[in-house]
């Protein structure tokens, strides 16, 4: 049976995208279910039954770059009109092997990174193509002024970005309204109840310029599901194959006070966080990665599970304060 996973729009464009999405990083990851064209279908196929339709991808994702989008291209083949697509381009940190053409978001660089992407996702357009991150190297003028030819050619229907900060979002916003050019609609970036700098500078300037908001590791990783504790941890779980630290180091005391209370609401803690950010303003949808169908449906659940009071967020709140400035 499907979900009734509810459409948000997008900032103030006219993309809308299921209030849940799939984060698709684990796509061709090695050591995982869906580093397999098999087991990455069959995330697929249990998200479009659950009605999470909105994926996130990159061209940087998989063991070789690029094999997210390849695994997806062939996973979605006849399906592309069931689906929203976003990806990335752009990452500082990884080669994606383009001859050298000025900074990863200069114009020569955009056009091999979304001429590579359409090839490997099998589809004529992009609905969202987001910077992956910040370019010192290339103007800001110079990656909207190309993002803005892809949009009138029909090849990306609207732009985003990731890992901006607060001053970063504001001069691309005035530097494309100064230009009369076509504008980012949305940002990406960390947030979570264990993450939740963003509220300093980066969410007052998503709702101040009219962007939607998506999360990434909203979950943390999985601290925030409920199925790790203070003595044991998923032996499979992301954490423990490569982030054993951020288990080692969680804040045991507030997680288990969290706990409780989801215990006293007869709620699971991924309802629990999932109506949390749901409540955050601006928020369009809620980026969770999956590696079992089983997850999908899970997550595709908990989009419409739980709500909660003005007095819950005061709660939550209290279990999970925003940290000192650091910079204060």
């Amino acid at each position: 049976m499907t979900s009734p996973v509810p459409l948000r729009r997008v900032g103030a464009s006219g993309l809308l995208v299921s209030a849940v999405g799939l984060g698709c990083n684990n796509f061709g990851r090695g050591g995982t279910k869906t580093e397999t064209p098999a087991g990455t279908r069959a995330v697929l196929d249990a998200a479009i039954d659950a009605g999470v339709t909105f994926l996130d991808t990159a061209d940087m994702y998989g063991n070789d770059p690029g094999l997210s989008e390849t695994l997806m291209g062939e996973a979605l083949r006849g399906r592309r009109d069931q689906i929203t697509l976003a990806t990335k381009f752009g990452h500082s940190g990884r080669d994606m092997g383009y001859p050298a053409s000025g900074g990863k978001a200069s114009r020569g660089y955009v056009r091999r990174a979304v001429e590579a992407s359409l090839s490997r996702l099998q589809t004529d357009w992009i609905d969202l193509y987001q910077l992956h991150s910040p370019d010192p190297q290339t103007p800001i003028e110079e990656t909207l002024d190309v993002l803005g030819d892809l949009v009138r050619e029909g090849k990306v229907r609207y732009i985003g970005h990731s890992n901006l900060s607060g001053w970063q979002i504001a001069e691309a916003h005035y530097v494309a309204a100064e230009r009369a050019g076509i504008p980012f609609v949305s940002a990406q970036n960390h947030y979570s109840l264990l993450a939740r700098g963003a509220e300093r500078e980066v969410l007052p300037a998503v709702e101040r310029f009219g962007l939607g908001f998506f999360p990434f590791f909203p979950l943390y990783n999985g601290l925030l599901t409920g199925k790790f504790t203070r003595d044991h941890a998923p032996a499979d779980s992301r954490i423990m194959r490569q982030r054993q630290h951020l288990w080692q180091e969680a804040p045991w005391d507030a997680l288990e006070s969290y706990q409780a209370f989801c215990d006293e609401r007869d709620i699971t803690m991924l309802e629990a966080t999932f109506g949390w950010l749901l409540n955050r303003p601006a928020l369009s949808s809620v980026i969770a990665g999956a590696t079992s169908p089983e997850q999908v449906h899970a997550n595709a659940a908990a989009a419409t599970a739980w709500t909660p009071t003005t007095e819950e967020l005061a709660a939550i709140d209290e279990i999970f304060p925003l940290p000192a400035d650091p910079a204060a």
